[in-house]
């Protein structure tokens, strides 16, 4: 059974410098362990999913530029996530806040060609 994702959890991006750690704004539901869980609408850049220090994906507009300004040496710049769609493919059989719930295995798409990724869910429990 998989580990439900909750507040504090941590993630990676595959584009991304350092790990993040997710932000559950809605505290209505709180699991066991006292922290909110998420679900695959928690997927808002900068309230949900912070930075991920510095961005190398030469899709981002402002790597783009600062690499051509470096006569084509990759030129990392400060990650600010673009993520308009939901994590998938969430847990349809887990709804949390009327929504597929969030676990270990869902992914984000970044529009700057990243894939974000939960490395350490913070859930210790399944949900059965």
């Amino acid at each position: 059974m998989p580990l439900l994702v909750t507040m504090g959890a941590t993630m990676q991006c595959t584009f991304g410098a350092a790990p993040a750690t997710l932000i559950v704004v809605d505290p209505t539901t709180i699991l066991e362990d006292a922290m909110p869980a998420a679900n695959i609408m928690d997927h808002a850049p900068i309230v949900n999913i912070p930075t991920f220090g510095m961005c190398s994906s030469i899709a981002n507009p402002t790597v783009a530029a600062a690499t051509t300004a470096a006569l084509g040496v990759l030129t990392p710049m400060p990650c600010v996530p673009v993520t308009p769609g939901p994590w998938i493919p969430g847990m349809p059989t887990a709804l949390l806040r009327n929504m597929p719930a969030l676990d270990q295995s869902c992914k984000c798409m970044c529009a700057w060609g990243g894939v974000i990724s939960v490395v350490v869910p913070g859930a210790t429990k399944t949900l059965d």
